[in-house]
This record gives C-alpha cells, structure tokens and sequence, in this order.
C-alpha cells in the first residue's frame, strides 16, 4: 500500500520561504505522478504543481509560478516544494499526492498547513 506523509509546514512571514517534504512508501509505481494541492480556509482545493516520478517535465499554476519548485529525490522516495516569496494569499493545508493523473490521484497525505503572516 502505498502511503505519503507530508512535513515542513508552519508559520512564516511574508517573503519568507518554507520547503515541504513527502516522503513516501510502500512503492511508487516509476509511471505516477507526485502532485502538491492545497486548500485555503473556505475555498475548494486547488492543484499547485506536479512532478513525474520517474523524470519529466514539471508543471506548476500560475499562481505559483517562478515562487515555488517542486523536485523529487528517488533515492529516499521524497518530493519536496520549495516555497520563495510567501504571501498570505500561500496560506493553506498543503496536502501530497500520488497518481497515474494530475486529474485522478489515487494516493493523499493528511496535510501540513502553511500559515504566511502579512
């Protein structure tokens, strides 16, 4: 069974940076794709950006884009998000994710909630 558990969140001013882990087990299949959402205080979850597990092309929202990097350490079965330039409008419970498709992942962390002070 594969399982994904996110870290690194917490409170941090605006500007400020914070790098989220997921670290996965239980075998990700060399096809998936290793996903971040999030989902801000009453508003639905919204994608933030997406890696192959096994290589490829990353993609990211606009909202995010050129502020966050998402990369991925096979040998330790982790992908990270590097999060630059925080603002408030950042704040949320990021949540990991795995999946053959960004529209269809199968596997969900339990989040870690990035609060970013203005």
């Amino acid at each position: 069974q594969v399982l994904v558990v996110e870290s690194g969140g917490g409170l941090v001013q605006a500007g400020g940076s914070l790098r989220l882990s997921c670290a996965a087990s239980g075998g990700i299949y060399s096809n998936y794709v290793m996903g971040w959402f999030r989902q801000a205080p009453g508003k639905e979850r919204e994608f933030v950006a997406v890696i192959p597990w096994s290589g490829g092309d990353t993609r990211y929202a606009d909202s995010v884009k050129g502020r966050f990097t998402i990369s991925r350490d096979n040998a330790r079965a982790t992908v990270y998000l590097q999060m630059n330039n925080l603002k408030p409008e950042d704040t949320a419970v990021y949540y990991c994710a795995a999946g053959y498709e960004i529209r269809n992942m199968n596997v969900w962390g339990k989040g870690t909630l990035v609060t970013v002070s203005s």
